[in-house]
C-alpha cells in the first residue's frame, strides 16, 4: 500500500486504497463493534450522547479499527496519514460551522431574525407551514446550490417560525431539510451534483435530468405527506400570535429593510461566491444593521449604558463567539432569543474530528474498498446491481462520515460494472446521488447530519423520521430499478 498522496485535493481525484490480506468479515468488525457501542451510549445517555461520549466511542471504533489494520500489516504512520487528509478535506466545512455560529448572533441582536418571525407569523400558520417549508427551501437551494447556506439562513429563520407557532421542531427541521437537499441535488451549481456525474463518466445535464425522473415523485410525495400532517396538526400551546407579535415590537425595531442583508447573502451565493466568504460579509453586515437598528440591544450586550465604539465592539465579539441573548419579558420569546455563536459550535465541530478519525482509518486500512467489493459480488442481476450500489452508498455514510467519500468510493468501484450490464453512465450517477448524497444527512456522526443538527437545533434523531425526501430517495432509485423505469442502456444512445 502507498502511503504518499492517500487524498489529493479534489474529492474526483480519491485514491481507493486496496487491502487484498484484509477480509470482508475483518472490514466489518469495527462497525459492528461502533454501532453497537453508539447504541448502548445513546440508550445511557439519551439526548446528551452527542455531549462528549458518542464523540469518544468513535475513537475507540477508530482504534478497534486500527488493530485490525496492524494485523493486516498497515503501519500506524499510514493510518495517521490518511486520518490527517480526511481531517484536511473537513477543514472548509469547520470553518464554515464557526462562521454559521457567528452568523446566527449577529442577525439576532441586528432584529434580522426576529424580524423574519415577525413578518413569518403573519403569513405563515400550522396547516401550511410544513409544507411551505419544504418549498421555500427547495427553491432558496436549487438557486445557490447548497443546503448547508439554506438551513445556515432560510433554516434558521423557519425553525423560530415553528417554534413560535407551536409546530414540532423535529418535524419542522425534516421540512427544511427534504427541501434544502432536494434544491441541492437539482442545482447545477451544487458541489455534490457537480462530482456524481463525474464519477460515473456521465455529464452535468443529463444526469440532472435523470434525476428528475426520481426525485421529482419523491419531492411531491414529501409536500402530500406534509399537508396531511398539517391538515391534522393539534399544537400544543400554541401562543396567541398577536401578543407574540406585541412582544416583538417591544422587544426590537422590526424593520423590513433587515431583509436587505439575507438577500444579500444569498445573492452572493448565487453568483458563486464562496460560502464562507458570503457568511462572513452576512456576518459583518448583520453587525453593522446591530448598530444601525439596535442600539440599545448592542449596549446592553456589550455591557455599557450608552452607545460608543468600546460597547459597539464589546457587544459584537459577543454576539459572535459566545451565547447573547435579546432581553424580553415573554417567555415564549426567550428560546427564540437566544444565540450560542460561534461557541455553539464547538461541540459539532469535536464530533466531526473524531468522525474523521474513525472514517480515515477504515480508510487506510482497506476497509471500505473491501465491503464495496463484497457487496458488487453478492448481485448478478440489474437491480442487484443499483441495491449494491445503494447499500455501499449509505454503508460509507455510516462509517467513512462523508457525504463525498460516498459518492466517489462508489462511483469509482461500480463504474465498470454499470458499462459491463450494457447500462449507461447516468443510471449510476443518479443512484449516487438518491442514495449517498441525500442520506448523509441522516446520520449523526456524519459531517452533514452533524452540521445540520447543530445549526437548526434539533437532533438528527428527532428530525431523520421527517426528513422524508432523505430516507424515501433510495426505495424510489430501487423502485425505479426494480421495474425497470428510466433505465437507460448504452444501446439506446
Amino acid at each position: 500500500m502507498d502511503s504518499q498522496n492517500i487524498k489529493p485535493t479534489l474529492p474526483q481525484d480519491e485514491h481507493i486504497v486496496e487491502n487484498k490480506q484484509l477480509s470482508i468479515w475483518e472490514a466489518l468488525i469495527p462497525i459492528f463493534i461502533l454501532v453497537g457501542m453508539l447504541a448502548y451510549n445513546v440508550f445511557v445517555f439519551g439526548n446528551d450522547a452527542l455531549s462528549g461520549s458518542n464523540q469518544f466511542i468513535l475513537l475507540l471504533g477508530g482504534a478497534v479499527a486500527a488493530i485490525i489494520g496492524f494485523f493486516n500489516k498497515v503501519t500506524f504512520a499510514q493510518m495517521m496519514e490518511e486520518v490527517a487528509e480526511n481531517i484536511k478535506s473537513t477543514t472548509g466545512a469547520l470553518l464554515i460551522l464557526l462562521m454559521v455560529g457567528a452568523l446566527a448572533g449577529t442577525w439576532l441582536i441586528s432584529g434580522i431574525i426576529p424580524t423574519m418571525i415577525y413578518y413569518g407569523l403573519q403569513v405563515l400558520n400550522p396547516t401550511i407551514f410544513l409544507a411551505a417549508c419544504v418549498i421555500i427551501c427547495a427553491i432558496i437551494s436549487v438557486a445557490t446550490g447548497s443546503s448547508w447556506t439554506t438551513s445556515a439562513t432560510v433554516g434558521i429563520a423557519l425553525i423560530g417560525i415553528a417554534d413560535a407557532l407551536g409546530v414540532p421542531l423535529g418535524m419542522t427541521a425534516g421540512a427544511v431539510l427534504s427541501g434544502s437537499y432536494f434544491g441541492d441535488k437539482i442545482s447545477p451549481m451544487s458541489d455534490t451534483t457537480n462530482l456524481a456525474p463525474a464519477m460515473a463518466g456521465s455529464d452535468l445535464f443529463t444526469h440532472i435530468r435523470y434525476m428528475l425522473y426520481t426525485s421529482t415523485p419523491t419531492i411531491i410525495i414529501t409536500l402530500i405527506v406534509f399537508v396531511i400532517i398539517g391538515l391534522n396538526l393539534e399544537t400544543k400551546g400554541v401562543a396567541d400570535t398577536n401578543t407574540l407579535l406585541e412582544a416583538l415590537e417591544k422587544s426590537i425595531n422590526v424593520s423590513p429593510w433587515l431583509f436587505i442583508v439575507p438577500i444579500l447573502v444569498i445573492f452572493l451565493i448565487v453568483k458563486k461566491t464562496s460560502p464562507l466568504i458570503a457568511l462572513l460579509i452576512g456576518t459583518l453586515l448583520g453587525g453593522v444593521a446591530a448598530l444601525i437598528f439596535q442600539p440599545n440591544i448592542i449596549t446592553a450586550i456589550g455591557g455599557g449604558t450608552t452607545l460608543d465604539f468600546s460597547t459597539g465592539y464589546k457587544g459584537m465579539m459577543n454576539a459572535i463567539t459566545v451565547e447573547t441573548s435579546i432581553p424580553t419579558d415573554n417567555e415564549a420569546l426567550k428560546g427564540l432569543f437566544t444565540s450560542g455563536g460561534m461557541s455553539k459550535m464547538m461541540g459539532t465541530i469535536w464530533l466531526i474530528l473524531c468522525a474523521m478519525v474513525f472514517g480515515g482509518i477504515m480508510d487506510a486500512i482497506g476497509a471500505l474498498t473491501t465491503i464495496s467489493k463484497a457487496l458488487l459480488k453478492l448481485f448478478h442481476t440489474t437491480f442487484g446491481l443499483f441495491a449494491s450500489t445503494v447499500a455501499s452508498c449509505l454503508t460509507i455514510n455510516i462509517t467513512a462520515s462523508d457525504q463525498y467519500l460516498s459518492i466517489v468510493v462508489p462511483g469509482k468501484m461500480y463504474a465498470k460494472a454499470f458499462k459491463d450490464k450494457g447500462l449507461a453512465p447516468e443510471n449510476l450517477s443518479r443512484t449516487l446521488e438518491d442514495s449517498g448524497t441525500v442520506t448523509s444527512v441522516l446520520v449523526p456522526w456524519n459531517t452533514c447530519g452533524a452540521y445540520q443538527s447543530s445549526v437548526l437545533g434539533v437532533d438528527t434523531l428527532h428530525y431523520a423520521g421527517y426528513a422524508i425526501f432523505n430516507w424515501l430517495s433510495p426505495f424510489m432509485t430501487l423502485l425505479f430499478a426494480a421495474f425497470k423505469i428510466k433505465i437507460k442502456m448504452l444501446t439506446s444512445k
